[in-house]
């Protein structure tokens, strides 16, 4: 069943959706403190759109148009514009309030479009995407032509990216098919703000910012729930900028040797990528990953570990993989309730941990 999302579901459906490749996992139950079903009617706002097929032949129309599309993808949500339309992606930077020059990822929808936007490709990157394509990784290599500065933050290099999601994998397919060559789709929020991982999400999030010709197609909740893993493929090894649910320890397996996480020597350590600033994914909320809570403070730790007296549970994991599929969501939470802060307990291990620890340091780094 690979890549299979599931649609919006009827009343008393209660099925979880199943992915293949590399990451065979059912998907997390979310926290809710009590072990109610909850109905998965969704109503929908006027902006979202259920991912049936005319509304995906609607969406690529609206991005061909060069108007904006946020759409679901296995990490989190993105808010899609026409990669070679200068005018949409500079709105979409205007949507986020992104700072010019900071620079977005191309999404295709196969490894057989990549050298039209990149050249001078490494064998060990080709490997990496043979190996995690389509899924959560994006790959910094050497631009071609067309890829412009508007998109590269005036770099030598781009970033490529073919997701797995089922809803992505459909759109941007009908993109192409329409004239399209790829969609740059950073997540779908305010930037440095909790990436969104769902419609409603996006909607709360960006609802006052985008015009009535902007799409949100509805997929439903991100399997996964952070962002990429990020791999610099410019030098004689690889190097993981960003760290996200394809591991060090994966990618070191498929290539045979040693990889470098967040690494400092860079030929050129001027080098911008996505969700490397060192102040992001930050709630309004203060997020504080030591100290203890008091009450009428948000708490996330592993199921494993007890609440705290009169703090808010805001979610209790029983895995690392369920953590990383929980945590934007409950940073959300903590922000509706109005909580001023959030405790949590950072999971352990050299698996998606790795990358929830670094979303962690970046949201509660003050600066």
């Amino acid at each position: 069943m690979k890549g299979r999302r599931p649609r919006p579901l009827d009343d008393g459906d209660f099925s979880y959706p199943r992915v293949s490749g590399l990451l065979t996992l059912t998907k997390p139950m979310e926290y809710t403190g009590t072990p109610v079903l909850q109905s998965a009617t969704i109503v929908l706002m006027e902006n979202i759109l259920s991912p049936a097929s005319k509304n995906i032949k609607l969406a690529a129309s609206t991005l061909i148009r060069g108007n904006l599309v946020a759409f679901p993808t296995e990490t989190v949500y993105g808010l899609g514009a026409d990669a070679t339309n200068s005018l949409a992606v500079s709105e979409m930077y205007r949507v986020k309030g992104r700072p010019q020059g900071h620079p977005v990822i191309v999404h295709i929808s196969s490894i057989e479009t990549l050298e039209i936007w990149a050249k001078n490709i490494p064998d060990y990157a080709l490997k990496l995407a043979k190996a995690f394509w389509p899924g959560p990784m994006t790959l910094i290599l050497p631009r071609t032509q067309i890829a412009k500065n508007f998109i590269t933050g005036g770099q030598d290099n781009v970033g490529v990216r073919v997701p797995s999601d089922t809803i992505a994998q459909e759109l941007l397919k009908e993109f192409e098919a329409q004239g399209g060559i790829g969609v740059v789709a950073p997540s779908a929020n305010r930037f440095g703000a909790v990436s969104p991982t769902s419609a409603r999400d996006v909607q709360s999030e960006l609802g006052q910012y985008i015009s009535k010709e902007t799409l949100i197609l509805d997929g439903g909740r991100s399997f996964i729930g952070i962002e990429s893993t990020v791999i610099y493929c410019v030098e004689a090894r690889p190097k993981i900028l960003r760290p996200g649910s394809i591991s060090e320890k994966m990618i070191e397996k498929i290539l045979g040797i040693k990889t470098q996480i967040n690494c400092s020597n860079l030929s050129n350590p001027n080098i911008k990528a996505p969700g490397t600033l060192k102040s992001h994914y930050s709630p309004k909320a203060r997020v504080l990953i030591s100290g203890e809570p008091k009450s009428g403070d948000g708490f996330i730790a592993l199921e494993k570990i007890a609440t705290p007296k009169g703090v808010y549970r805001l979610a209790a994991p029983k895995t690392n993989i369920e953590f990383a599929y929980q945590l934007y969501g409950a940073l959300r939470s903590a922000d509706d309730k109005k909580i001023e802060k959030v405790y949590v307990v950072p999971p352990y291990g050299d698996d998606i941990a790795i990358a929830i620890n670094d979303r962690l340091e970046k949201a509660s780094c003050i600066i």
